[in-house]
This record gives structure tokens, sequence and C-alpha cells, in this order.
């Protein structure tokens, strides 16, 4: 059973930032291809670039790079403000479990076993100001 806190972050209508769309931009880090993490990832080219785009159209700047393939190839890598993005993301998720533990036991401890499944998520909304 998976007891941890998921952090989602929503900007409007879009979820900007969470838990599947950070190991999606680990992936794309680590392999340097879109269409490579989405097979990895067991989801579909289309599937993947629409998450990316979300992103990249939730926030100031984008997070991730992406070059068209071809003759050359094509490939995606992550920004250096994409980086710093997630990052921060993956500071925050454990910064929160740390500060909500108490809590969280103590929720937890009051789940019936046969009803034990993982959380809904602490949605965090922001703003454009």
């Amino acid at each position: 059973m998976n007891e941890s806190l998921k952090i989602r972050i929503v900007s409007g209508k879009a979820i900007a930032m969470g838990p599947g769309k950070a190991d999606l931009l680990d992936a794309i880090d680590a392999c340097g291809s879109i269409s490579s993490v989405a097979k990895q990832m067991k989801m579909s080219y289309r599937r993947a670039w629409e998450l990316v785009d979300v992103m990249n159209k939730c926030f100031n700047q984008p997070l991730v790079i992406s070059s068209p393939g071809g003759h050359h190839g094509g490939g995606a890598h992550l920004s250096d403000f994409g980086h710093t993005i997630l990052k921060s993301y993956r500071d925050l998720v454990v910064k929160s479990s740390i500060a909500a533990q108490v809590e969280l036991d103590q929720i937890l401890s009051q789940i019936k076993t046969s009803e034990r499944a993982t959380f809904n998520y602490l949605h965090l909304m922001f703003k454009r100001l």
C-alpha cells in the first residue's frame, strides 16, 4: 500500500504539476525523447506530448524544449527553468510529507483495513496575479 501524500498544483482547470508529470519530466531528462519516454511509460506519444504542452503553457517559461524529428532526429530536454521547477516540486513533496506525517498517520490509522487506499490529492492552487 502506498501511504503517501500526493500533491498536484492546479492552474485554472489544468494540472500544472503532479506526481505523474514530475515522473514524465524525470524520464525526458534521462532519455531525451518524448517518443521514447511515452513508450517507456506505456502511453501514447500524443498523450505524453499533451502533458508536456499543458506544463509548458501553465508556466511563465517552457519546462521542456523539443525539436522536431526528421533526418537528423529530434529530441527533447528540460530547460534550466524545467530543472528548477522539477526540483522545487520534488522538494515540496518531501517537505510536505514530513510536515504532515503525524496527521497522515492519524488519518490512516482510522481507515478500515479492507477500505485502505491511497489518498486523494492535496490540491495546491495558484493563480496568476
